[in-house]
């Protein structure tokens, strides 16, 4: 007998989301989600029920609103009871001198990418441990493990996320719901098309998403997508401060 798996989606209309979701309604899932724009939200929601979702239900929500995330895990639970499946996805990747010369443009970056994300996080914690299973996947980057000058801000956002879902995995693991950090390298969607997207380290968001499902099978706590990031970014953190300073990286 199919089991009938229930997924949430925060940020659902990003590349790498819309990818993701777009595995699960192969299987049949039933889905929720939730991002800024209910016309793309319409969209999306259409192409899952064609490709086999059992259910979509969205909602179009704004996420610096921190008042509002209690509604949205409500209306969630309320749609489909359990949550097996939590992906949290949103984010934006400010470019870096815009957030150098506006110290409020750099906040702003970090409410999208940290502070929304803690308080989606936190506001799910309760029903998570009530129920006793599930997994919370965040999208963090490969961009949180060592500060570089071409995107600290950003990248003090991921790094600050990635101690903050070590902690959570740390209080949920024992009632049985594991939090796994994604760290994906270099992707190409609509957020890094100022970037030049070429070279074999670039991937697509269909790659990153299938390491996602795998990710969440598994129950892995930390995954880097590709995987080969993983050793890239071993060799990043390696390098000692001296030397790593004088890089133009």
């Amino acid at each position: 007998m199919t089991v009938l798996t229930r997924v949430l989606i925060v940020g659902a209309t990003s590349a790498i989301a819309a990818a993701t979701a777009r595995r699960y309604a192969e299987r049949g899932a039933q889905l929720f989600l939730v991002a800024r724009d209910p016309a793309r939200l319409d969209i999306v929601a259409a192409d899952l029920t064609v490709r086999g979702a059992t259910r979509v239900d969205t909602l179009a929500a704004d996420l610096l609103d921190y008042d509002s995330h209690g509604a949205l895990v409500a209306a969630a639970l309320d749609a489909c009871q359990t949550l097996d499946v939590v992906l949290i996805a949103h984010g934006v990747l400010p470019e870096q001198g815009a957030v150098e010369a506006t110290p409020a443009a750099a906040l702003e970056a970090m409410h999208v990418n940290l502070l929304s994300v803690m308080s989606i996080a936190l506001t799910l914690r309760a029903p998570l441990l009530a129920q006793g299973s599930g997994t919370l996947a965040v999208i963090s980057s490969v961009a949180g493990d060592r500060g570089r000058q071409s995107n600290y801000v950003y990248g003090a956002a991921k790094g600050g996320l990635d101690t903050f879902l070590q902690g959570l995995r740390n209080r949920l693991w024992a009632a049985g719901v594991n939090v796994v950090t994604i760290k994906p390298g270099f992707v190409a969607t609509p957020m890094t098309r100022h970037l030049p997207a070429t070279g074999l380290l670039w991937s697509q968001p269909e790659v990153i998403a299938a390491g996602i499902v795998r990710a969440v099978e598994r129950r892995a706590s930390v995954v880097y997508l590709p995987r080969y990031w993983a050793l890239i970014m071993w060799v990043v953190r390696l390098i000692p401060e001296f030397i790593f300073k004088r890089l133009r990286l």
